[in-house]
């Protein structure tokens, strides 16, 4: 039986008139096959009567897919996307360049995907913004998880707290390498005083998946609280992220 490799190709929003960027389109299919008519029919049916939660992350992945490629089958897709990555949230946040290097991931796929990850790091950030971190913790855990557990390389974010511990600002401060991101505590401090804020929360990630603290990370958290000692400032936390779990500072012992 023939293979028929994956073809990228989204139907465009608006008309190209004029556009001489644009390439000529490829003739498409009139109709989809009734097999892959069907087959979308059915999925989507079973999402809108209950949810997500019983569906594995192939089939969700592929109720992204099908605007991205809405004339071909892209249930294969979907695996091998899943294959590549190892689940649904993995293929979401992978680094661009990784999703265009797997066959069959074309410009629309990677911006389909993208949307759906902004979108969803934009959610769970509004459900922390400007509202008391302390006692809105397991919302704020869940937003550093969806923003932070699966990158592939370390980030490092602060979270200023005002005098009533709402959250003012979330800020990314750097990125690293696999196993390292630069921080400077006096960078850190003095951000807080540009925007006022009373307190902070340390955040970042372990690509690695283990959040236990390295010799390097204890050292630089006790730099940043030594430096908001000295400015009146508070730091309540550094949290560090993993794949699966996270650990506090606070709670650890270490802060």
């Amino acid at each position: 039986m023939a293979q028929h490799g994956f073809h990228d190709r989204s139907l465009p929003l608006f008309p190209a008139d004029g556009d001489t960027d644009e390439a000529a389109p490829s003739p498409l299919p009139a109709k989809l096959p009734s097999y892959i008519a069907d087959h979308r029919k059915r999925l989507r049916d079973r999402f809108m009567a209950g949810g997500g939660a019983a569906m594995p992350d192939y089939e969700l992945l592929e109720l992204l897919l099908f605007r991205a490629i809405p004339r071909q089958d892209v249930k294969p897709l979907a695996h091998l996307l899943i294959d590549t990555f190892g689940d649904l949230n993995r293929v979401i946040s992978a680094p661009v360049p990784r999703l265009q290097s797997v066959k069959g991931v074309g410009e629309a796929v990677v911006c389909e995907l993208k949307i759906f990850e902004s979108v969803s790091q934009r959610m769970m950030r509004a459900r922390v913004m400007h509202r008391q971190v302390l006692s809105s913790w397991d919302a704020l855990l869940d937003y550093c998880h969806t923003t932070m557990a699966h990158r592939e390389t370390e980030q490092f974010r602060i979270l200023f707290l005002d005098r009533k511990n709402t959250l003012i600002a979330d800020e990314e401060q750097a990125r690293g390498t696999v196993d390292h991101v630069p921080v400077y505590p006096r960078e850190v401090v003095k951000r807080a005083l540009e925007l006022n804020a009373s307190a902070l929360i340390l955040v970042h990630n372990h690509p690695s998946g283990d959040p236990t603290p390295s010799s390097a990370d204890i050292t630089m958290t006790h730099q940043v609280q030594e430096a908001c000692q000295v400015l009146g400032l508070t730091l309540h936390d550094h949290l560090i992220i993993g794949k699966s779990r996270e650990l506090s500072f606070r709670s650890g012992g270490y802060l």
